[in-house]
């Protein structure tokens, strides 16, 4: 499959915005957008979380969902989460009933509550403190986008110690490239390094 697909009205994109009708405008409006924030930052890792195994137009299509489900991601109300959430988590057919990634959640915003307890927008540096040197060409093809990179496995290790549970580093990297730390727009895509309207 191509890497970029130009529509009838002259704007090229990474080919995989066209795969759902959904994925068009999240790829043009934030895949890759600079992304701070404790809670933005944190609502995007456990999204990342419950997509391992799955496609993202699964989680996609949940979001809304989740967000019900999970308190809007506000870190504090998630961190606590008891036994009787998790049971509602569990029966609740909107989102992903996987026990292991919904107590993941839970524990991760435990997590996330004593990091920035004390220093708010600590998450947001610790994750931007990984972000690499920009690229200075967008890749040419899906192939040459790599799955983890030395930098998502350091983010992934120092959040590791901190007690993140499900935290490997291509879902780091997937959050990298969500959240701008990377640019993996395709080249000839409109956002992709290089262009006019490059994130």
């Amino acid at each position: 499959m191509d890497a970029t697909i130009t529509d009838a009205d002259g704007t090229t994109r990474c080919s995989w915005a066209h795969s759902a009708p959904e994925m068009l405008p999240y790829h043009d409006q934030e895949w890759g957008r600079p992304l701070h924030g404790d809670q933005p930052l944190f609502e995007k890792l456990c999204l990342e979380t419950f997509q391992a195994g799955l496609s993202w137009i699964t989680i996609l299509r949940k979001r809304e969902a989740f967000r019900d489900a999970f308190s809007s991601f506000d870190i504090e109300r998630v961190a606590s989460f008891d036994d009787g959430d998790l049971d509602r988590l569990l029966a609740d057919a909107q989102i992903v009933r996987n026990r292991a990634k919904i107590s993941a959640a839970i524990s991760n915003a435990g997590a996330t509550k004593r990091l920035v307890e004390y220093q708010p927008g600590a998450l947001d540096s610790l994750l931007w403190g990984f972000a690499p040197p920009r690229r200075t060409a967008a890749p040419e093809s899906y192939a040459s986008i790599p799955a983890s990179t030395p930098e998502s496995a350091a983010a992934s290790a120092a959040l590791k110690k901190l007690g993140y549970r499900f935290v490997g580093p291509t879902t780091l990297y997937a959050l990298m490239q969500y959240a701008g730390l990377v640019n993996d727009h395709a080249a000839g895509c409109h956002l992709a390094v290089g262009e006019p309207g490059a994130l």
